[in-house]
């Protein structure tokens, strides 16, 4: 190939014409060096190799929180004393409507107290995570579309509520790759199955393959329950190592007459990421090599645990980690919601001021973007009784899509900064209204990436995760 030729290829197909995909390429690399070298350099060819992005960024990492079903933000961080006042009564005015028939006010059944210099006001409900309220971004104004649980989960993730789209997990790691070639780059503790949409929450859409969210059911104790067939009892490293090469090559072979099969490439992507794992894996998701003083910080329960786990993750270079929370038991709460909301607070805000807290005396949380919220928010009205959505105890809320809260800390956002309202009664956002879109456009940008420029060209089109809206929320950004 002449010089004149070299430049008029993409690097695509220059290393097509070089007969070199891009497993091929890490693979050559991987050969000649031993892998039990403690976390050497990926080799710049590799689809996850780390890169720069093209803007200054704040963040490095992600850890998003995900409160599935949509946890009511008139209940834990904006509060609304005209719902006191109008309690079992008919508010004033006409209201958006919901998914289904709501009535009166009702007021929120936990106190609230002012937090930090800042003065946040948070519920009793997050009351050890609103000691870090000089830390929290938080956005009282959050809009979606639709107030339903599928096309909102997707939207949240995926920046699209219909069509299959790359989640934003894996639009942050196609564009910044991961800083450990023996872990993914991309990773989701789902404790107890999956939730509504299942896998597509962090699918990688039309990206390649190596980009999808690895799923990890984090109900699970020991690293054999967490990661499947982590360890092979059957076979030496070395033989595994042999095994593997002769795999390598015939998928080689195989692939040099179908340079486009990205699912072939992925394919040997996942070979080669399974045997580097069986090393690192083991020691990032044994949490019994810290001090009993860090677990006994985070506790001994479920999301104690994986919140844990998702700080060391981040320790080791994961990129991007989802810890979910409310997956089989949702923060839906169309009725019973004083019980209910209880409890999911319960059982988030020990581990969540836990993670704040370690990250912050780490050193991490200046690089690490951490996100809560869920889908949506809750109705300020109480829901009124229909076939088969509540049992007709007239004591929960419905969807509410059109204001919600989430908060952001780290990761060079504003620090004990609240951001945007909603009406007096919670209903609607009518101030400094950040868009789902808005949204990722921001994080975006936090992590080095102007939203409209950050793309990928499919079927003709270049994507977006912002599609062709958004717009980057300036106040958010320190």
């Amino acid at each position: 190939m002449t010089p004149e030729e070299l430049f008029q290829h993409s690097r695509r197909q220059f290393l097509r014409q070089c007969g070199m995909g891009f497993g091929a390429a890490a693979l050559a690399a991987m050969l000649q060096r031993d892998l039990l070298a403690a976390q050497p350099k990926i080799d710049p060819l590799h689809p996850l190799a780390p890169r720069r992005p093209p803007l200054n960024a704040k963040a490095k990492h992600v850890i998003h929180i995900f409160a599935n079903g949509g946890p009511s933000h008139v209940d834990t961080f904006d509060r609304k004393v005209m719902l006191d006042k109008y309690h079992g009564q008919k508010l004033p005015g006409d209201y958006i409507a919901t998914e289904r028939k709501t009535g009166a006010a009702y007021r929120s059944p936990f106190n609230f107290k002012r937090y930090g210099k800042s003065g946040l006001e948070v519920s009793e409900l997050f009351e050890k995570t609103a000691a870090f309220a000089d830390d929290l971004c938080v956005i009282r104004s959050m809009k979606a579309d639709v107030p339903n649980h599928e096309p909102s989960l997707l939207l949240m993730n995926c920046g699209e509520a219909r069509q299959v789209r790359p989640s934003f997990g894996s639009w942050v790691t196609y564009g910044l790759g991961t800083e450990n070639e023996n872990l993914p780059g991309f990773i989701t503790l789902c404790p107890g199955g999956y939730p509504i949409q299942e896998t597509q929450n962090w699918q990688c859409g039309f990206l390649p393959g190596v980009y999808q969210g690895n799923y990890v059911d984090s109900s699970k104790r020991t690293v054999d329950e967490l990661i499947e067939n982590i360890r092979n009892h059957g076979l030496s490293r070395p033989a595994q190592r042999r095994q593997l090469d002769l795999l390598s090559r015939l998928n080689a072979e195989h692939q040099a007459a179908r340079p486009q099969d990205m699912a072939l490439e992925a394919r040997a992507q996942s070979f080669e990421m399974a045997y580097r794992m069986q090393l690192e894996a083991t020691d990032a998701f044994d949490i019994s090599r810290e001090p009993a003083s860090v677990r006994e910080m985070y506790g001994d329960t479920v999301q104690g645990r994986q919140f844990l786990i998702a700080r060391r993750l981040i320790e080791r270079g994961v990129r991007f980690v989802q810890l979910w929370h409310g997956a089989g038991q949702p923060w839906d709460s169309h009725d019973d919601l004083e019980v209910q909301h209880r409890k999911l607070a319960h059982e988030s805000d020990q581990p969540t001021a836990a993670l704040l807290t370690d990250l912050k005396q780490r050193g991490l949380l200046d690089e690490t973007l951490v996100m809560w919220g869920g889908e949506f928010g809750r109705t300020p009205t109480v829901e009124l009784p229909t076939p088969g959505s509540n049992a007709g105890k007239i004591n929960g809320r419905d969807h509410n899509n059109h204001g919600f809260t989430m908060w952001l800390a780290g990761g060079g956002v504003k620090p004990g900064y609240v951001h945007g309202e909603t009406d007096e009664f919670g209903f609607k956002s009518v101030k400094d209204v950040v868009h789902v879109h808005d949204l990722h456009a921001t994080l975006l940008r936090l992590l080095g990436f102007n939203h409209e420029e950050f793309t990928f060209r499919h079927a003709g089109r270049d994507y977006r995760l912002t599609d062709v809206y958004g717009k980057i929320v300036n106040p958010l950004i320190a």
